[in-house]
Order: structure tokens, then sequence, then C-alpha cells
């Protein structure tokens, strides 16, 4: 599936993509956060039940991915976000447009609520993701292990529907 926003376009990961994706993750800026490129990238192809990865395509280029991760008990319904832009493509509002994008659809899906787990120094990610709308829920101690090796806080935060700006 297809969804399209006022500048991007997100459409579902290819095997052709696999390079660019690397490359994305392998920047100094996005590994940072995301860690190995590798690894990382081998993830968003894992095939799961609500688990959908997308390249954010602006003009035909690939400038970023995003993935939604939906969680499908009816008692807990709800879906997660990720995100990575390319650092040459920073500045220019092309990912909160994307979580945006990807937010709409998602409410229209049925979800109530998102999620999102920005590292908790990632001041830059906590910015956007609070001006689209998200709040901050709580700090996930020691939560994910950095590209250093040691494991560094997360942020838990979210957005119901209707509260998405």
């Amino acid at each position: 599936m297809i969804i399209e926003g006022p500048r991007v376009r997100l459409r579902p990961l290819t095997a052709d993509d696999r390079a660019r994706a690397q490359e994305i993750l392998a920047t100094p800026e996005v590994a940072l956060w995301w860690g190995d490129a590798v690894h990382e990238v081998e993830s968003l192809y894992e095939v799961e039940p609500g688990f959908a990865s997308y390249a954010i395509d602006l003009d035909g280029e690939t400038v970023g991915l995003i993935q939604s991760s939906e969680e499908l008990d009816p008692q807990y319904r709800h879906a997660g976000i990720d995100i990575a832009i390319d650092p040459a493509h920073h500045g220019r509002g092309l990912g909160t447009e994307a979580i945006r994008t990807l937010a709409h659809h998602l409410f229209a899906q049925g979800h109530h609520r998102l999620t999102i787990d920005p590292a908790a120094t990632n001041t830059t990610a906590i910015h956007v993701y609070t001006k689209l709308g998200f709040r901050p829920i709580g700090l996930l101690r020691a939560y994910e292990r950095g590209p250093d090796g040691t494991f560094h806080d997360g942020l838990l935060m979210d957005m119901l529907a209707g509260e998405l700006r």
C-alpha cells in the first residue's frame, strides 16, 4: 500500500531498497540512534503480522525510512512508529510530514493511540514528536543498547486520535 502525503510518498520497502536503507542507517547522525546498520536493515524486512516498513520518497528519491508496528490484540490495539531520515534532508520538515502521513493512515485504520520511543537524549526528535502532538509518558530506564555498548534511557511518548497536529 502506498500512502501519499503533501510532499512525501510512503511506499513499502522492496529488496531494491536494501542498499539505500543501509546507507541512511549507516550515516553517523542516524547510527547514533539506530545502531548497527546491517542488523537494523534486516529487521526492516522481517515479516510479522502488524509490522510494516516504508521508504520515504521525495520527488522519486528515497530520503528516509519509516515503520509501524501494530498491536493487534483488540483489547490493546495501538501502533508504534519509528523513523530515520537521511541527514542530507534534515531540517526540511520531511520527517514531520512522514510521521503525520503515517499517523493519519494508522488512525484511519482504527487505531486510537500511537506510540514512539526516542532515546531520552535525542532532543531534536523529541521536539518534532511533541510538535506533532505526542506527549511524554515516562522514562524507560536502561531501555536500549547504544552503539557504545551501554544501555541508554528511552522516552515513551504517545498520542491519541484527535491529538495529531
